[in-house]
């Protein structure tokens, strides 16, 4: 489905429609980017940044994320910040650290408003559509950083407010063990959401 479709479907209801990715700047010669002004104008409500294939496939740096934020709240849109870590930096012990480097970088330069509107999904790569995921406590432990990371920089009340979200094969098998988790405020979802079937089960559970 293209966006539009998905705008025009979602107008009128309480449903949020996310981009999957915008560029930093509004206009001028950057040809296959996606103008964040012009998201705003067809309604978009949110874009998500930072995700690792991102990162990976076409090489954002965190300084790309930090200026792609400032650019949505701009644009009178939130952001949906990604960040996580390979299987190298995890099994290495480093996991905390990274994510947290992502983090502080992601939101230098915001108001604690705009940190607190934002919403953070911790994504480890190494459960990123591999049908591995990140046991419950793994989940709590690295979502707690994220939000220990904001409280350090912005606050414990702009910590308290921020979303935090896990993702990385979130299935309606396990979605109520990672929602339990009380620094989990939701679910960045990927492959469960193309099948209609598995999809609908965790929109149930949310209801």
């Amino acid at each position: 489905l293209d966006l539009t479709t998905v705008l025009a479907v979602a107008k009128g209801s309480n449903l949020k429609v996310a981009a999957q990715n915008c560029y930093f700047e509004n206009a001028g010669a950057f040809t296959g980017e996606t103008s964040p002004q012009v998201l705003k104008e067809i309604g978009t409500d949110y874009v998500v940044i930072g995700h690792s294939e991102r990162r990976d496939y076409f090489h954002e740096t965190d300084e790309d994320i930090n200026k792609k934020a400032k650019a949505i709240f701009a644009n009178g849109m939130l952001p949906i910040i990604c960040c996580g870590e390979s299987l190298e930096t995890y099994e290495a012990g480093k996991a905390a650290e990274f994510v947290g480097a992502q983090v502080s970088a992601a939101l230098a330069g915001l108001t604690a408003e705009q940190v607190a509107a934002s919403v953070i999904a911790y994504e480890p790569i190494w459960a990123i559509g591999t049908g591995k995921s990140a046991s419950q406590d793994d989940a709590q432990k690295m979502c707690k950083v994220v939000r220990d990371v904001v409280a350090a920089d912005f606050g414990q009340e702009v910590a308290d407010k921020v979303r935090v979200q896990y993702g990385g094969s979130v299935k309606p098998e396990n979605v109520a063990s990672y929602m339990a988790c009380p620094d989990v405020d939701g679910a960045l979802v990927g492959g469960a959401s193309l099948e209609a079937e598995s999809f609908l089960a965790l929109l149930d559970f949310v209801k």
